[in-house]
């Protein structure tokens, strides 16, 4: 593994250009949902929660927040596809609308594995919503009904996003070049 601190980040997504993009998606989020009582968003930790911050305070629905986390990365850039629950919801959705907050699918276990445990519980609907998606690196099929943005196969931080616990608080999305 490269060592932390021989690389730069080069701009991929500016944060006007995020900021655009979560406005248009929370506007067809609330149209998809209209009528409901309250969308329970629920967000997997710890990438998603800059998204998510800003997804809910443009949506024009009653809304319930939860969290679930996963792990599949640890510290490193590659997924181990061994999806593990670090902390569930907490929160009852049957019979709730869900919208599940992604930050970046990529080989697509992390989503699949979610998804298949939030259908368990028999939420009314359930759909996706993901910042970026990396159809690239797709090793099962899921997909989201929302994406932002779609991204070639780069390791990507900012805007929640990590490498080893860190760049999450850029305000852009950016590309992880590695010097040597």
């Amino acid at each position: 593994m490269p060592q932390e601190d021989n690389y730069v980040i080069d701009q991929m997504i500016s944060a006007k250009s995020i900021a655009a993009r979560v406005e248009s998606l929370a506007f067809e989020i609330s149209d998809y949902f209209k009528g409901t009582d309250k969308l329970v968003v629920v967000g997997l930790l710890r990438g998603s929660f800059v998204f998510i911050a800003d997804l809910v305070r443009e949506l024009d629905l009653p809304v319930e927040v939860d969290f679930l986390e996963t792990s599949s990365y640890g510290d490193g850039m590659e997924s181990s596809r061994e999806v593990r629950i670090l902390k569930d919801i907490r929160g009852e959705i049957a019979g709730r609308d869900i919208l599940v907050v992604e930050d970046i699918v990529d080989t697509g276990h992390t989503l699949n594995h979610v998804v298949k445990l939030l259908q368990s519980r028999n939420p009314a609907r359930l759909e996706v919503c993901a910042l970026l998606n990396k159809a690239a690196r797709r090793e099962v099929d899921i997909t989201a009904r929302w994406v932002g943005f779609e991204i070639p196969d780069e390791f990507v931080v900012g805007y929640g996003i990590d490498y080893a616990q860190r760049n999450r608080n850029l305000d852009h999305i950016g590309k992880v070049r590695f010097i040597k």
